[in-house]
């Protein structure tokens, strides 16, 4: 037996999500069935995380438990040639038996993008959220998403429907930067909550139109209640921007 990790990137446009749902089209479930014609297993393929139908991959893991014996570095050919071009394999390495891709993670860095503009490029759809209404003032919002720093109970940032029991959650770095017409907003922390990163950046959205003051996020935060926090923003601008793990970091 071994134990395979994985690295992708897709788009999750044309996705229902990460999970595997009946009848509908899912990134674990076009891995699943990818995997069986290529070696005949029905495997149990382990995301490092849940991503909602709509959100982007810049970069995905999970592992697989199975007895191919084909190798690593002919993986991501061999398995791509069984995948639509949403996905790409990137890398495959071997790893200790023991190893779990969503339970060994140690920290996850999300982006979610912003497009700046009065028209939304056609190249661009689905792939941003587009705020056509004024300029974003990304210093003004840098400023504000350094009040999500720390660890806090997140509650306000949790949609209805979370089943986990506690809610804190560490948050490491944040920053909004301006390329172009672009404006990204950059999270890593150690764990996120069901829809927090796009209440996040819905909060964020809040701010740059003058519905809140930046300084008041925190008491958003310590107020615990989600109709106090920004909307949901679409997942179109959320991408999983990497995955990180403890001293073995798995990398190429």
């Amino acid at each position: 037996m071994r134990n395979l990790f994985f690295k992708i990137t897709f788009d999750g446009s044309q996705f229902h999500g990460w999970q595997i749902q009946n009848d509908l089209r899912t990134v674990q479930g076009e891995l699943k069935n990818a995997f069986k014609s290529l070696t005949g297993e029905d495997v149990v393929i382990n995301g490092c995380s849940r991503t909602d139908a709509g959100v982007h991959a810049k970069e995905y893991c999970f592992n697989v438990k199975t007895e191919t014996t084909i190798p690593c570095d002919s993986f991501p050919v061999a398995l791509g040639s069984f995948l639509t071009p949403e996905i790409l394999v990137v890398s495959c390495n071997e790893v200790s038996l023991e190893f779990n891709a969503q339970f060994d993670a140690v920290s996850k860095e999300y982006e979610y993008v912003f497009l700046n503009t009065e028209k939304l490029s056609p190249f661009m759809y689905k792939k941003v959220c587009h705020y056509k209404y004024k300029k974003l003032d990304e210093k003004l919002l840098n400023e504000a998403c350094q009040c999500f720093l720390g660890e806090h109970d997140f509650s306000a940032f949790c949609a209805s429907g979370a089943t986990v029991v506690s809610k804190v959650r560490t948050i490491y770095s944040a920053s909004v930067r301006r390329d172009g017409d672009m404006v990204i907003f950059k999270v890593r922390g150690n764990g996120f909550l069901y829809n927090m990163v796009r209440i996040m950046a819905g909060t964020l959205l809040y701010v740059a139109e003058g519905k809140i003051k930046k300084e008041e996020i925190l008491k958003l935060i310590e107020s615990g209640d989600r109709k106090n926090a920004g909307i949901t923003a679409i997942p179109d601008g959320l991408y999983l921007n990497k995955v990180f793990y403890g001293s073995e970091n798995y990398e190429d």
